[in-house]
């Protein structure tokens, strides 16, 4: 499973035509988290049709980078995200986005939009869950 990341104008409208524009073509959007900046802005988004929104993003000519996600369950306390954040910096592994994507008991699943997903899953080890599911 990918994330997209896409770059917005900091605007009125312009999540509501990304939005719609998936909405139209049946493209759910199950994940989303987002953030705007001196002006510009992005969302990184987790759907439940990559190819779908692959083609869209492409045929509507907005610019985009896609990312394969790879999902942690954190002990839900302080600190633990801090923890996962390193164990991937120690292994040259770049966060690209992150986001919660799930709550049971004591434990949250977030996942890394990452570079290198091998080495996330591996740094993770017995934090990272297995397969899309946990997404």
């Amino acid at each position: 499973m990918h994330t997209f990341i896409i770059e917005l104008e900091d605007q009125p409208g312009t999540l509501a035509a990304l939005a719609a524009a998936l909405g139209g073509e049946g493209i759910n959007i199950i994940g989303i988290a987002g953030s705007t900046w001196g002006g510009s802005g992005a969302v990184a988004i987790i759907t439940n049709d990559d190819d779908g929104t692959r083609a869209l993003l492409e045929g509507r000519g907005f610019s985009y980078r896609e990312s394969e996600l790879v999902a942690a369950s954190l002990e839900d306390r302080p600190g633990s995200l801090a923890d996962a954040a390193r164990r991937l910096a120690d292994h040259g592994v770049n966060i690209q986005a992150l986001m919660l994507t799930g709550m049971q008991g004591g434990r949250v699943t977030v996942a890394f939009a990452v570079d290198i997903p091998a080495a996330a899953r591996e740094a993770l080890g017995d934090l990272a869950t297995a397969g899309a599911s946990a997404v």
